[in-house]
């Protein structure tokens, strides 16, 4: 429970007040339970689209995506922010585009990024509560917690002294890698294979541009791998 709480204030703003010392095991094992609070997410969210499932698609799908930001904090759209503008502006220069990333201040291609990533979400659960399904908005915040735990198994971190590098020297990889394969494949049963292949192939590409454009990835590059592959599944899911 420990380790899920420490999940909980991470990954989330609702409100939990747990202490933990930087480095300390219970860091490493929280990574585990990121796809817990993603299934978490998913229930809250997929509570006022049930209790109001008569009311209209888009103002439901307003509803659930401003609740979505709200829970979340607006965390891993600063990240996928971030990551837009430092590979647009890096001009292929790593430690440029490191700079950048740490940068408050947004541009143009991140600003616009973000609208289209909120306008695909936007679209999808339209089209989800039209046809009364839910399946789609409980797995993707699973999927996309669990895209955390895919890029720290397989790509190196770039920024020392970041906050996940204490996570991934505590990273408990065997137990990691068990938790991602149950999350694909419980998404395989329930959305189907093509979502998550597109889910994944989105991912994959992310890395890709990670160790192009860094050298590796950082935790921007995580909040950005989250809001990717929740607009991917539940897109993916809602294509015929």
């Amino acid at each position: 429970m420990d380790a899920f709480l420490v999940a909980l204030q991470f990954l989330t703003r609702i409100p939990v007040s747990y202490r933990y010392e930087t480095g300390a095991p219970l860091l490493g094992r929280s990574v585990l339970y990121y796809p817990a609070v993603g299934l978490l997410l998913g229930i809250l969210l997929s509570l006022p689209a049930m209790l109001f499932a008569g009311s209209s698609p888009m103002l439901l799908a307003a509803i659930v995506l401003t609740a979505w930001v709200l829970l979340t904090g607006g965390l891993h759209l600063d990240g996928l922010a971030d990551c837009a503008d430092a590979w647009v502006g890096g001009h292929g220069d790593k430690q440029r585009s490191l700079q950048i990333m740490k940068d408050p201040a947004s541009g143009p291609i991140a600003v616009s990024l973000l609208v289209l990533v909120l306008i695909l979400k936007f679209a999808a659960l339209t089209a989800m509560f039209e046809q009364t399904r839910f399946a789609p908005l409980l797995i993707a915040p699973v999927l996309g917690r669990a895209a955390i735990l895919g890029l720290m198994l397989t790509a190196d971190y770039v920024r020392p002294q970041g906050l996940a590098e204490a996570l991934l020297q505590q990273l408990p990889r065997p137990q990691t890698k068990w938790v991602f394969a149950i999350c694909v494949s419980i998404a395989t049963i329930f959305l189907g294979f093509p979502a998550v292949l597109f889910a994944g192939g989105l991912l994959f590409w992310l890395r890709q541009a990670a160790l192009s454009h860094l050298g590796g990835v950082t935790g921007d590059v995580y909040g950005a791998a989250v809001e990717l592959t929740e607009a991917a599944v539940l897109m993916a899911s809602m294509l015929p």
